[in-house]
Parts: structure tokens; sequence; C-alpha cells
């Protein structure tokens, strides 16, 4: 047909996909004390070097960064290499933490160093251990109150600065809350994530079962129950109807190659779609694979369309489908394949300039055996879409289907 006879060839890459998973009860927890650590790192190291402007032991602060610095980089370390043993047990790694707020306060005397650490500590233990950690918390806070106290009895400052400083130990308690309620916040949404992922995969998965069972059904199933029918009249037919045995046999004979036949087709078709692989580009390889077993050239146009998985399957089957029916019947020297994106939906054409037919209607081309074009209206409609057959003798033939995909599968 020579509507598509302007329009020239394109192909596409492969794409890949990939991915991987862990449970929300360590995924979370180990998440939440990472970033805990890190930002604890960065204000601890920026309050601590706040305070060469205010000390006049100045090595304190030095000595304070080293600290805070080692303890975060073994801390990330541990975490990093052995995530689930932390987060399992987390408490030799929570009383290594208290020592080493321990050693903040004694180096930093009490300064705003500490409070930062110690705020970070408590947001630490409610990321690993949740509402357990009210013990740590109150131990934390115990020791901020008592750093404010002697801080506020050593220089007597303003009521607007005792309020100020004594808040800090309150503060340590609201960061373990909140890192507590963020850590069961974020292990919900990584379980219900793995959850659904779990559910699209086991309902693909149902699918593709269900997809193979009904290919085997619609041919070779079909096929071997023929040849079991003619199998099972075949020995009384030797005693009594040699020449019935004589057809029986060769039934018998031809289903199987048939069988066998439709078995490799299937397989092959199975495997043509590979999901990792741009649609556009599987279309152009079935088209060019055919191209080179017939010999006879084909041209096509392939908009850049993504139809989900089971319609790309049927697409490519049909269009394997329409391309048999050329060579089987068409006798033609050039064929046109078209994949076109519109709003809502995808248009595949598989077009010819052979010898043509009478167009008829599905009942027709049931009667008349052409049921390769039976089955491209049954693939259609399984997907939703419709197809259409035009022909007329002498004036080659064009098959067109169209199917619905969501939005974004199409421009």
């Amino acid at each position: 047909m020579s509507e598509f006879a302007s329009e020239s060839p394109t192909t596409a890459g492969p794409r890949s996909h990939g991915g991987s998973g862990m449970s929300g009860q360590l995924v979370a927890p180990a998440a939440i004390a990472r970033a805990v650590l890190l930002g604890r790192a960065v204000v601890t190291v920026t309050a601590a070097a706040a305070g060469l402007l205010l000390i006049d032991e100045r090595w304190r602060v030095p000595a304070v960064v080293a600290l805070v610095v080692a303890a975060t980089v073994a801390q990330v370390a541990v975490l990093t290499r052995r995530p689930g043993a932390l987060v399992r047990h987390p408490w030799p790694a929570l009383l290594a933490d208290l020592l080493v707020a321990g050693g903040v306060l004694a180096l930093s005397r009490g300064g705003m160093a500490f409070f930062c650490y110690s705020a970070g500590a408590a947001a630490l233990a409610g990321a690993l251990i949740g509402m357990r950690a009210l013990p740590l918390w109150a131990l934390h806070a115990a020791l901020g109150f008592a750093s404010a106290a002697v801080l506020l009895r050593q220089s007597r400052p303003s009521p607007e600065v005792t309020a100020f400083v004594a808040a800090f130990p309150v503060l340590g308690l609201l960061a373990g809350v909140g890192a507590t309620v963020a850590t069961a916040a974020l292990v919900r949404y990584v379980e219900l994530t793995v959850a659904v992922v779990a559910s699209a995969q086991r309902s693909a998965a149902a699918s593709e079962r269900a997809r193979l069972a009904r290919e085997l059904h619609d041919s070779v199933a079909k096929t071997l129950r023929g040849v079991s029918f003619a199998a099972v009249a075949l020995p009384q037919s030797l005693r009594r109807h040699p020449a019935l045995a004589e057809q029986l046999a060769d039934t018998v004979s031809r289903g199987a190659e048939a069988a066998a036949r439709e078995a490799r087709e299937l397989m092959e078709g199975l495997r043509a779609d590979d999901p990792g692989e741009d649609f556009g580009y599987g279309v152009a390889r079935a088209c060019r694979d055919w191209e080179r077993r017939t010999g006879i050239p084909v041209r096509t146009s392939i908009d850049d369309v993504d139809p989900p998985l089971e319609t790309r399957y049927e697409l490519l089957r049909i269009l394997r489908e329409g391309l048999a029916n050329v060579e089987r019947h068409a006798r033609a020297a050039r064929v046109w394949v078209r994949v076109a994106a519109m709003p809502g939906e995808v248009e595949l054409s598989v077009a010819d300039d052979g010898v043509g037919f009478a167009a008829a209607s599905l009942d027709d081309l049931r009667a008349a055996g052409r049921l390769g074009l039976v089955g491209v209206h049954e693939r259609a409609s399984g997907v939703g879409g419709a197809a259409e057959v035009r022909s007329a003798p002498g004036e080659g033939s064009l098959l067109r289907v169209r199917v619905p995909v969501p939005a974004g599968a199409a421009a």
C-alpha cells in the first residue's frame, strides 16, 4: 500500500533496568542513624570552632574536633559495613557513643559542642532503639542540666541567656523523640513500598503464566488434540479400513509437524519481547529478521512509544502474524510497517503491495480458515483494542490495529 511509501526506517536502542531492596526494619534505622551521625558531626564541629573566639585554652577546640571526627568515621564505617548487626544489637554502639559524649563534655567543659553532641546522641539512640532509649535520654538530659548549672553559676548571665542555656537539654530529648518518630514513619514507608513491589511482581508472574497457558491452549494444545483423536482411531482403522488408516497416519504425521512448528513459533514469540529493550527496537528487529528470511524489503516508521508489558507483547505477536500472512498469501514485492503514537493509543499497521483478497467479516475469515487474522482480532480485543483489515483483489492489503495505552506511553 503506497500510503507508507515516503516513510523512512527508524530504530532504537535497548534499555536496561535493575534494582534491589532490604527490609524496612533494617533500612530505615540505618538511614536515619547515618544522617544523624553526619549531621551531628557537622553541627558539633561548627560549634566547637566557634569556641575559638570565646575560650582561652584554644587547644581544647582541635581536641574536640579530632574526637568527634574520629568517632563519626568509626561509627559510619561500622554502619556501612554491618548495618544489620548494628541495628539488631545497638547497645554496645550506644554505650560507646555515651563515652564519647563524656569525652566531649570533659574537653569542652560543658560548652556548646557538648550540647550539640548530646542532642545527636539522643537522636541516634531514638533511631536505633526507639522509645527504649528513654533511660539514655534521661541520662543525657541530666548531664546537660548539670553542665548548664555549672556554666550559669560561673558566668552569671542575663535571664534571657539563662533560659536559652537551660533549654538545650530539653532539645536533646526532643531530638530523640523526633528521630524515633521519623524512623517509625520511614519503616512503614519502606515496608509499604516493598509490599507494593512484591505484589506487582506476583501479579506480573501470574499474568505471564496465564499468557503462556493461553498461548499453549490456542496453538499447540488444539493441534495435539486433533493428533490425539486421529491416533486413537488409527489402530482400529488398520484392520478394517486400510485406506482410512493411511489418511489418519498422514494426519498424525502432519499434526505432529504442525505442533512442533507451533511450539517453536511460540518460543520464538515469547523470546521476541525483551521487557528490558525499547519497544521500537523490538519492532525493528522483528521486521529486519523477517526481511532477511524472506528477502522481501520492509520499510518501517516507528514512533517513540512505550506500551505496557502485556500490550507490547500482543502487538509484537500481531506484527509477526501480519508478516506471516504476507509471506503465506500476498506474493508481495514490498511491505510497510508503521507504529504511530496517538493521544491515548498506539497504532500498528502492516501493509503490502501483493495480490490482495476480498475483505470479509470475522466469521467469514474463520469459516475460510484464515485463523491467523482471526487470532489478530482476538489479540487486539484482549488488550482493549481493535483490528481492521482492508484489501481488494490486486490492490494489496492493510492490517491496522489500535490499542489504548496509559497517558505518557504515547506522545
